[in-house]
């Protein structure tokens, strides 16, 4: 049983040392390595969608060479109502609902920007946090302002993208709105400060499933229609019969076209095929927009393993892996393609696929500097390899005609981390794991003074899930193959709970207390009226508590 049965444990969260336990951990290492997860104590029946955790690790030992793993379950408004009338959150198959709304889980992406941190989901609003202590400091934008796609007394529906961007030359996050029930889409823009964001209607656009990526070069955004679709008889009790779509639409939009005068704004749209959830661009323009896309064939996020599951051996899914989504059914899929807006056409650079690299787990490091992102050299992905058990046969029922069992390896494969050339995909090195390793969440950290970005020159930081023990294995970035050249590793029996993304930053300093941020008592009106008068004593208390100064 290769795939660790502690991946979903729903234990206390608290502060866990790490030490080196193999290799010497580089003088020329430092910033903070952050990173998402779903809290399990929480979670419906999607392991996903529990409340949001943030980890931060700092990757300088203190005085006595030990390392601290600090994490902390944002206290967000969701979780304080949720800690204030648990017997009111009810959990389904895509979140948790209340007689306030729709929780927002806010846990799957850390993102950086210059001092301040924030964290993300597909379903609600980006969330700042502390970067210190990692306490809740504001959600971004007056809900009004998201157009959401379903509206509740307090905590809306806000169908977004799990991966903004921060623009390094305009000083802005840009993100999307999305009406869940129809696909249309909207451009978000907040400029850092303030309680309000700007939105634009993207004209006649429509991405039918999901927005969990958007990207970005100099002059334009990249909206995808990426591979998570809803299923309205399983929200209603149903099973999933839904599968993703096979292709989507790709949308790009001109930056200068998205100013404060305007409320639409045209695009440019092509068809991509195969399914895709991750992409990521040249920042550099001059010479077409060139993305590298992470397909997402055979894999559908939105199926988990139930308790009634059979998996594709026949034998029962084991109990300690429910909740978990449904594992890779095909082959991984990278391609590098070159959009020309003008023109519109659309051209294959490149392709790395092979039958014995089984399903990239769409877990990536990039180098994310300015510079890294401007002329890119390395891209390094964790393929998780072949798990039969986390395949269960209602997947394979919902893929029948669009997935192939009898290509299925003969045996489950371990995970291998990859680093590909980013112009050509060529392997460049790999590491194999054991089997019983379980690998995610890897980040880029620069080494030094990072005087030659692009991906190469630094180090990969790869979280390892093991029922042994949690442990994080430090690569040389140019030379995977070699190994890691440090453990670190909790003490033998600790385990940590699946963890999704993760990033670094150069540093964690107090947030700025001046900065003006929406406070939760800025999104309550006349709605909350709808609700009884003691749930309207609740959400006022929250928002007494929330007012109060937490940043030190």
């Amino acid at each position: 049983m290769p795939i660790p049965r502690t991946l979903l444990g729903r234990g206390d969260l608290h502060d866990l040392p790490l030490t080196v336990v193999a290799g010497t951990w580089p003088g020329d290492l430092s910033g903070h390595y952050v990173v998402s997860s779903s809290d399990q104590r929480t979670r419906p029946r999607h392991a996903f969608f529990g409340d949001g955790v943030l980890a931060r690790l700092d990757l300088r030992p203190d005085a006595a060479g030990r390392f601290t793993w600090h994490p902390h379950v944002l206290d967000t408004p969701s979780v304080r109502l949720r800690r204030a009338r648990p017997d009111l959150f009810v959990p389904g198959p895509v979140g948790t609902d209340s007689p306030w709304g729709f929780s927002n889980a806010a846990n799957t992406a850390p993102l950086p920007w210059g001092d301040r941190l924030f964290a993300t989901w597909d379903a609600g609003r980006p969330v700042e946090v502390d970067p210190v202590t990692l306490g809740f400091l504001a959600e971004v934008g007056h809900r009004d302002d998201w157009k959401p796609a379903l509206d509740h007394p307090v905590l809306p529906l806000v169908a977004t993208t799990a991966h903004p961007v921060i623009d390094p030359e305009r000083d802005c996050l840009w993100s999307i709105s999305r009406d869940a029930l129809t696909g249309a889409v909207a451009v978000v823009r907040y400029d850092g400060t303030g309680t309000r964001v700007h939105r634009w209607d993207v004209d006649g656009a429509v991405l039918p499933q999901a927005s969990h990526t958007i990207a970005q070069t100099r002059n334009w955004l990249i909206l995808a229609d990426t591979a998570y679709k809803l299923d309205p008889d399983e929200i209603f009790g149903g099973d999933r019969t839904v599968a993703n779509n096979p292709d989507g639409p790709f949308l790009l939009i001109r930056k200068d076209d998205l100013h404060p005068a305007r409320a639409s704004v045209p695009c440019r749209e092509f068809r991509i095929a195969p399914e895709v959830n991750h992409f990521y661009a040249r920042y550099d323009d001059r010479d077409g927009i060139d993305l590298v896309l992470e397909h997402s064939e055979g894999v559908d996020i939105g199926m988990y393993l139930r308790e009634d599951d059979m998996d594709v051996r026949g034998e029962p899914v084991d109990p300690a892996l429910r909740g978990m989504y449904c594992h890779g059914m095909t082959p991984a899929l990278t391609t590098v393609l070159v959009f020309d807006p003008e023109k519109g056409t659309v051209r294959e650079r490149a392709r790395a696929t092979e039958p014995g690299r089984w399903w990239q787990a769409e877990l990536s490091a990039v180098d994310w500097s300015d510079a890294g992102l401007a002329r890119p050299t390395r891209h390094h992905l964790i393929y998780l390899g072949f798990h039969p058990e986390a395949i269960s046969r209602r997947v394979l029922k919902n893929y029948a005609g669009r997935v192939d069992p009898a290509v299925f390896p003969a045996e489950e494969t371990p995970a291998t981390l990859v680093t590909h050339d980013r112009e050509d995909l060529r392997p460049l090195s790999e590491w194999t794991f054991a089997l019983d390793d379980y690998p995610t969440a890897p980040v880029f950290v620069p080494r030094g003074a990072h005087t030659d970005p692009g991906g190469h020159d630094g180090y990969l930081l790869v979280a390892v899930h093991n029922d042994d023990r949690f442990r994080l294995e430090l690569f040389d970035a140019a030379a995977v193959t070699r190994g890691p050249v440090a453990v670190l590793a909790a003490a033998p029996g600790t385990t940590l709970p699946y963890l999704i993304h993760a990033a670094w930053t150069p540093d964690a300093r107090p947030a700025d207390p001046s900065l003006e941020r929406l406070r939760f008592r800025d999104d309550l009106d006349t709605r909350l009226d709808t609700l009884p008068p003691d749930l309207v004593a609740v959400t006022h208390q929250v928002a007494d508590d929330l007012d109060t100064p937490a940043i030190h």
